[in-house]
């Protein structure tokens, strides 16, 4: 800021004081490092109150149109009543010279300018090398996500547990061997039509989850059921692929299922996000997990939106709750 300071003040030497004699010259290089300093300092700090209110990434626009006239407002008056002051009580130019102190204001005012906008570019083009980096990050984790979804759905427990049900079937009863057969192939058709997907429609989804929750029927009969209550408003929202189903499947996993204790997994939209709910009785033999279920579905959901997702445990009943995302 003092070599600033100086710069200007040898710049205003050479063009607007050129013709003046015995001008005091110390007096010129205290008084452009003091205003410019200021200046600096003020709209440093208000480049900070900005970063609060608009940050680069979210609020580009913003920013930009809120910023540049508040900076040349706070930077044209503090240039001003610092010129007042100096002229007033140091220099006390006559009227003839008044000019001088506009030629002066206007100089300075160029170059606060010239290096407000070097300062705003600076801090654009350091946000947007931020945002991309940010961007590459949460794609490197919803596609490690996606990934991983896709390894849990293929494993061979899940196709051998079908495998089983469908084994059975085939002597029992050819015709829902068929039909089963039918719906598996929808599951595994919908898994690998979206495995690089990042989003899908609620729609689609719960089609997916149609034929998916045949399969669980099948296998657990009485002992499970479902209760789906979707808003048709909702339909076209956008969902991570295979969320639904995960937050089923960890529900089967982690809760006792029989006829004694069955278990009830409820499903439906309330106020823009989607509610999966059952109740909560644990397993006396633990299965294996490798507990990425949840953490699986806010990675990717954390590369779309801030919106948090909820879950409420207690004594009775498990819920998760994950946001329903609109096109726009």
């Amino acid at each position: 800021m003092v070599l600033v300071g100086i710069a200007i003040s040898i710049l205003l030497k050479l063009t607007i004081y050129a013709g003046i004699q015995n001008h005091a010259r110390i007096y010129d290089f205290i008084t452009s490092i003091i205003i410019t300093i200021f200046v600096w300092e003020g709209n440093l700090w208000i480049d900070h109150w900005m970063n609060t209110k608009y940050p680069w990434v979210l609020k580009t626009k913003q920013r930009i149109l809120a910023q540049l006239p508040i900076a040349l407002i706070y930077s044209s008056t503090t240039l001003y009543l610092n010129m007042l002051l100096f002229n007033t009580f140091v220099c006390g130019l006559d009227a003839k010279h008044e000019s001088l102190m506009l030629s002066c204001f206007l100089l300075g005012l160029m170059i606060t300018v010239v290096i407000l906008s070097f300062e705003i570019g600076g801090q654009l083009l350091k946000g947007w090398k931020a945002s991309l980096i940010e961007v590459e990050k949460y794609k490197t984790e919803s596609a490690q996500a996606q990934l991983q979804n896709l390894k849990d759905q293929i494993n061979p427990h899940f196709l051998f547990n079908n495998l089983s049900v469908l084994s059975s079937l085939v002597y029992q009863n050819q015709d829902k061997a068929v039909e089963y057969i039918g719906q598996l192939s929808k599951v595994y058709r919908y898994l690998l039509d979206n495995r690089t997907n990042e989003l899908v429609r609620l729609k689609d989804e719960f089609k997916f989850i149609d034929s998916y929750i045949y399969l669980i029927q099948i296998r657990f009969d009485n002992s499970i059921h479902f209760n789906i209550q979707l808003d048709e408003k909702y339909l076209s929202y956008m969902i991570p692929p295979m969320s639904v189903q995960m937050l089923i499947e960890n529900a089967i996993k982690h809760n006792e299922i029989s006829l004694e204790f069955p278990l009830t997994i409820s499903i439906s939209t309330q106020e823009n996000s989607l509610e999966v709910k059952n109740n909560f009785k644990p397993r006396t033999q633990v299965e294996h997990s490798s507990k990425s279920g949840l953490q699986n579905i806010r990675a990717r959901y954390r590369y779309f939106t801030d919106m948090p997702i909820e879950v409420i445990q207690d004594e009775k009943e498990f819920v998760v709750r994950i946001p329903l995302l609109s096109k726009s």
